[in-house]
C-alpha cells in the first residue's frame, strides 16, 4: 500500500532533530520477519514476565580517545589530595568510583572539603539517614549556591559570560559585573516583595541576563524557575501558574533563525494567566521593550553589596520541570546543597574545568543543561551563551562560535552532530579548533557513527556522551578524563552515583540489557515534587519497582570493563516473544544511512493478541521508499542490532514528533496506536510539531481498524 505525504516546512527546533523535507511517497510492505517469531500480546515494562534471554554486549567496540597519561587533571590531584588527607588509596578510576559507592559518605564529605563547598562539618552529619525516598544530607551545614558559585576564582576583569547573537554581536559580563549586577537585581527583587521561600519565574532566551536573574533569585533564598522563549505563552503558564510566582523576568523578544521573534503579546498572555505576580522586570533585547515594568538597565544600576542570606543544605533552590508529554508537567524541587556539591562533583572531577576554560553548551533555559551553564561558574570557568539556532553552517554555526570564543569545552546534541555529518561539514577543517580540548553530547543515545566523525572531522579530543536526568541534575553515566572512549559507550559510572543495571529479580547484571536504578541515595536527588503534600507522585514515579531503590525508567547495558551502553526509555522498550530490546539499537543502525534522517520505531500490543513493530522513516530529499530501500534497511538491522531487532514494516512520514527538549515520542505514539485518546496521550504544548501527532493520529486509526477486521 503506497501513502504520497507532501512537503514539510523547514524547521529548526534547537536541538537538532529537524530538517527540510521534499515531498515522500510511503510504500508499506508487510513480512512475517522470515517466521523468527511468534508475537503475543503482553504489557511492555512488566519486568516480571520478560524471559532470562537479553540483548547482550558481545564485542569490544574501539577505542576512539586515549588518555594522554603525562596531562595532569583535577581528578588526579583529587586522587593525590584523598591519599594524602583521607588515607585513601584509590589508584584507578574504578577503584574510585567503588569507593566512591562504597563510603558514599566519605566521598561526598571529601567533595565538600576538598572543593570547600561551605563550612567544615562533623562525618556523622553528612548522611545520618540514607533511606530512600527521603535521605538526609548534610544535617545543619549551610551553603548558598549563589554565593558558591560567585566566590573568586578567576580574575575579577576577565571575562564570567558571553551571549553570542545571531547577528554576530558578543556581549561579555566580567566576574565583578556579574557580582555586582547580581547584588543590584537582587537588592531591586527585595523592594518588588521577593522574600525568602517565594517563587521567581523567567521566560528568557539563553542570555546573560537569565543567568544573573538565577543568581540573585537564589542569593534570596527565593526558587527559581524559567523557559525559554520558544515556549508558547500557554506552555509557560502550565508551568509557572502551578508555583504562584510572585516576580516575572521577561524579555522583548530574541533573534532565531534569521529572524526577529517579537514576543511581547505572549508575555502579555503569561502576565495575565499570573495573578499572583506582584512585579515584572523586562529585559529589552529587539528593541520595543515591554509596557509597565521595570526596566532591566534600572533594575542592575543601584550599587549595593552582594550579600547572599544564609541557607540551609536542604533549602530549596529552582524547580525545573519534566516534559509534560501527558498532563501539566511536574515541578521537581532541587536544594542548595545537592546542586552545589553535585555541580562542584561534576565541573572539577568528570569535566575537569578551571579558570582558564571556556565552556559552551547549547541549549535554552527550559533544559536541564542550561543549568549546568550556572554550575560551571563554580569553577571560575567562562560560560558562552546563544540564543540562536544551531546550524552547522554559516557565520552563526555552532563551530564559528566555537572557533570565535576560544571554546575549551563545547556540548551539543546528538541531533547537531549527526546533522554535521550529513552537511559534509569538516570543523577542524573550516574553523579554528585548537583551543577545543573536549566535547560532550546528551539528550538522547549517541549515534556510533558520531565518534569516529569527531575523531576524524573535529580532532582527537574526549566525545563525552552522557545519561542523566532533570529528575537529579547530574549524570548517571559520562566520560571521565582519565579513561579511554569506546566508540558507542559512556566511559564510566558517575562519581558517587550507584548506577547499576538490575534484571527482573533486582540482582545486578554485566553485559546484559537492565533497568537503569541507583541503589544509594544521591545528595541532588529532588527534594520533592511540587504540589505533592504527601510524596506519593515522587514515590510513584521513581520507587514502587524497586522499593527503596532508585530506579529511572532507561534501559542500559553495564559492561565487563565499566562502560555504559544506552538502549532508550524502558517505558517504551520493544518486546518480542518476551525478549527486549532498546530502540537505540535500531536507531543507530538505521539513522547512519544516507537515505535516512531520522526514524522512530514502536512496539504495540493489539488487541486481537498480535504485536506490531513498524520503524516510521523520515527519508532525505529525492528519495523514495521503494522495496530495494526497505530491504537494505532490514539488513543493515539485522547486522548492525540483531534478527530480532528488523520491523514488521518500514513507513514513510514527513517528521517525527518530539518534546520540547528533542526527545522522541515513542510512547505517546505507541498509546496511540493501541488506541487511546490524543487528549490522554499528550499535551499540544509539550509537542515540537503537533500537526505531525495528527498524522499519527490517523495512521493509528487506520491501524486499528485493520485490526478490528482481522479479528
Amino acid at each position: 500500500m503506497s501513502h504520497d505525504i507532501g512537503n514539510s516546512r523547514t524547521c529548526i527546533c534547537g536541538f537538532g532533530c529537524c530538517h527540510s523535507r521534499g515531498p515522500l511517497r510511503a510504500e508499506v510492505r508487510h513480512d512475517d520477519n522470515e517466521g523468527d517469531f511468534i508475537f503475543t500480546a503482553r504489557r511492555v515494562g512488566d519486568l516480571r514476565r520478560v524471559t532470562e534471554e537479553a540483548t547482550t554486549i558481545s564485542t569490544t567496540p574501539e577505542i576512539i580517545w586515549h588518555p594522554d597519561p603525562s596531562v595532569e587533571t583535577e581528578l588526579h590531584r583529587f586522587t593525590a589530595w584523598l591519599r594524602d588527607e583521607r588515607d585513601v588509596d584509590v589508584p584507578t578510576y574504578d577503584d574510585l568510583w567503588n569507593w566512591s559507592v562504597t563510603d558514599i559518605e566519605g566521598f561526598w564529605h571529601a567533595i565538600w572539603d576538598r572543593f570547600e563547598v561551605g563550612p567544615p562539618i562533623d562525618h556523622a552529619d553528612v548522611l545520618p539517614e540514607e533511606g530512600m525516598p527521603s535521605p538526609v544530607w548534610f544535617r545543619g551545614s549551610r551553603v548558598n549556591t549563589a554565593e558558591f558559585l560567585l566566590r573568586p576564582r578567576a580574575e575579577g576583569s576577565s571575562t564570567a559570560i558571553v551571549t553570542v547573537g545571531e547577528d554576530g554581536s558578543a556581549e561579555t559580563v566580567s566576574w565583578d559585573e556579574l557580582r555586582r549586577q547580581t547584588a543590584n537585581l537582587a537588592a531591586t527583587m527585595r523592594e518588588l516583595g521577593v522574600n525568602r521561600g517565594d517563587v521567581v519565574v523567567g521566560y528568557l532566551p539563553n542570555v546573560a541576563e537569565a543567568l544573573i536573574s538565577f543568581l540573585a533569585t537564589a542569593s534570596l533564598g527565593a526558587l527559581w524557575a524559567g523557559v525559554g522563549q520558544d515556549y508558547a505563552a500557554q506552555a509557560a503558564t502550565d508551568r509557572f501558574a502551578q508555583l504562584e510566582p510572585v516576580l516575572l523576568i521577561a524579555a522583548d523578544g530574541h533573534l532565531f533563525n534569521g529572524r526577529e521573534r517579537d514576543q511581547r503579546e505572549a508575555v502579555r498572555e503569561l502576565r495575565s494567566s499570573l495573578p499572583s505576580l506582584r512585579g515584572v522586570i523586562g529585559v529589552t533585547r529587539l528593541g520595543p521593550g515591554l509596557d509597565d515594568v521595570v526596566d532591566w538597565s534600572d533594575a542592575v544600576a543601584t550599587d549595593v553589596p552582594f550579600e547572599p542570606v544564609s541557607t540551609d543544605f536542604n533549602d530549596p533552590l529552582w524547580v525545573l520541570f519534566s516534559s509534560g508529554t501527558t498532563g501539566l508537567p511536574k515541578g521537581i524541587v532541587h536544594s542548595h546543597g545537592g546542586v552545589a556539591v553535585e555541580q562542584a562533583k561534576s565541573g572539577n572531577l568528570h569535566w575537569d574545568m578551571g579558570v582558564d576554560d571556556v565552556y559552551f553548551w547549547y541549549t535554552s533555559p527550559s533544559w536541564v543543561m542550561w543549568n549546568s551553564l550556572a554550575g560551571a561558574l563554580g569553577t571560575g570557568t567562562t560560560v558562552v551563551c546563544f540564543d540562536g539556532a544551531p546550524k552547522p553552517t554559516g557565520e552563526t554555526s555552532l563551530w564559528q562560535i566555537v572557533a570565535d570564543q576560544k571554546v575549551t569545552i563545547f556540548g551539543t546534541s546528538p541531533g547537531f552532530l549527526m546533522m554535521s555529518q550529513d552537511a559534509g561539514v569538516r570543523p577542524a577543517a573550516e574553523h579554528d579548533l585548537s583551543h577545543l580540548r573536549m566535547m560532550g553530547s546528551t539528550g538522547s543515545p549517541l549515534a556510533q557513527r558520531s565518534f569516529p566523525y569527531v575523531r576524524d572531522e573535529v580532532g582527537p579530543i574526549p566525545l563525552f556522551s552522557q545519561s542523566g536526568g532533570t529528575d537529579v541534575c547530574a549524570s548517571f553515566a559520562l566520560g571521565a578524563p582519565t579513561v579511554p572512549i569506546w566508540s558507542g559507550e559512556l566511559s564510566v559510572r558517575g562519581l558517587g552515583i550507584a548506577t547499576a543495571a538490575w534484571d527482573d529479580d533486582g540482582q545486578p547484571v554485566i553485559d546484559h540489557v537492565g533497568e537503569l536504578v541507583v541503589t544509594r541515595s544521591m545528595p541532588s536527588m529532588p527534594l520533592r515534587f511540587w504540589n505533592d503534600p504527601d510524596g506519593a507522585k515522587y514515590r510513584a514515579a521513581y520507587f514502587e519497582t524497586f522499593p527503596g531503590v532508585w530506579r529511572h525508567g532507561d534501559w542500559i547495558t553495564v559492561t565487563d570493563r565499566g562502560t555504559v551502553v544506552v538502549h532508550g526509555r524502558s517505558d517504551s522498550t520493544l518486546n518480542r516473544n518476551g525478549v527486549r530490546m532498546g530502540s537505540a539499537d535500531i536507531y543507530a543502525a538505521v539513522e547512519s544511512m544516507d537515505e535516512i534522517v531520522e526514524a522512530l520505531v514502536i512496539g504495540a500490543e493489539e488487541a486481537d493478541g498480535g504485536y506490531w513493530m513498524p520503524l516510521f522513516v523520515v527519508l532525505q530529499d529525492r528519495t523514495e521508499l521503494d522495496e530495494a530501500l526497505v530491504e537494505t534497511i532490514r539488513t543493515r538491522i539485522r547486522e548492525k542490532a540483531s534478527p530480532r531487532h528488523v520491523p514488521d514494516e518500514v513507513i514513510a512520514v514527513r517528521g517525527i514528533p518530539h518534546t520540547k527538549t528533542g526527545k522522541k515520542l515513542e510512547v505517546p505514539i505507541k498509546r496511540l496506536i493501541q488506541g487511546t485518546a490524543m487528549d490522554q496521550v499528550v499535551a499540544r504544548t509539550a509537542v515540537d510539531d503537533f500537526s505531525l501527532m495528527e498524522e499519527f493520529q490517523d495512521r493509528a486509526e487506520r491501524r486499528l481498524k485493520q485490526v478490528a477486521e482481522r479479528g
